[in-house]
């Protein structure tokens, strides 16, 4: 589930999503026909989760679980009281992927503006703690696929600053990001995740598990009442 209407980045993260998971899984990539072509801010954060959170309204019943594919985004949770089945965000499966293989963890993200939405969505899913630090590139997402070497050199760059602020593995801070750790990883003395990735592995875990959301408080079914998505 893209956060953003650009339909190049949800094939961008269907993509890399169809690499993480077995032959025997499908990965159906949908976009939401309203909102920001891209989520910068709290302001595009919260159109998105609005739209994204309607599009999931109507969304296939042979749909098996979920990756939501925004870093730092809003709607995860409530996606989770919507939805009967598993539902996984790539900030919270990029840190919970990071935790075993190095005691402190770091993030690159796209702008600056998009380090505070991190820090709360990583507080919020209980794993802030072993962040040392989140580190932006200076490219806005839509800027990500123009020039694939500024790209890598900038999260090169942000990558650094992070390893030097103590984070022991490097988590990609963008869906748009996705791939982008295969041009990188060499450069890096340490691990770098792709949260889209790392989502898709979980989902399909979850689901092989026969694990789903627990529905008995927190993530409770919506109350029934009317809501109005437009005038």
């Amino acid at each position: 589930m893209n956060c953003n209407t650009t339909k190049t980045m949800t094939e961008t993260a269907a993509s890399r999503a169809r690499v993480a998971v077995g032959p025997d899984v499908e990965i159906v990539g949908i976009t939401p026909a309203w909102g920001v072509a891209s989520a910068e801010g709290w302001y595009d954060s919260f159109i998105s989760a609005a739209a994204v959170l309607q599009t999931l309204e109507t969304l296939p019943t042979d749909i098996d679980g979920v990756v939501m594919a925004g870093f730092g985004e809003h709607g995860r949770e409530g996606a989770r009281e919507l939805l009967s089945i598993p539902v996984v965000d790539i900030t919270e499966a990029a840190a919970h992927l990071a935790m075993p293989l190095g005691r402190r963890y770091g993030v690159v993200t796209t702008v600056r503006r998009a380090v505070g939405q991190i820090e709360d969505s990583l507080t919020t899913a209980g794993l802030i703690d072993r962040c040392a630090a989140i580190e932006d590139t200076g490219l806005g997402v839509l800027e990500l696929d123009k020039d694939a070497f500024a790209t890598a050199e900038a999260f090169v760059a942000a990558g650094q600053r992070a390893i030097a602020r103590g984070a022991e593995v490097i988590c990609l801070g963008c869906a748009g990001m996705a791939g982008l750790e295969e041009h990188v990883r060499d450069r890096l003395p340490v691990p770098v995740i792709d949260g889209v990735a790392a989502a898709a592995a979980l989902v399909e875990t979850l689901i092989r598990q026969g694990l789903s959301t627990s529905k008995i408080d927190s993530f409770a079914t919506p109350l029934a009442k009317l809501r109005s998505w437009s005038a």
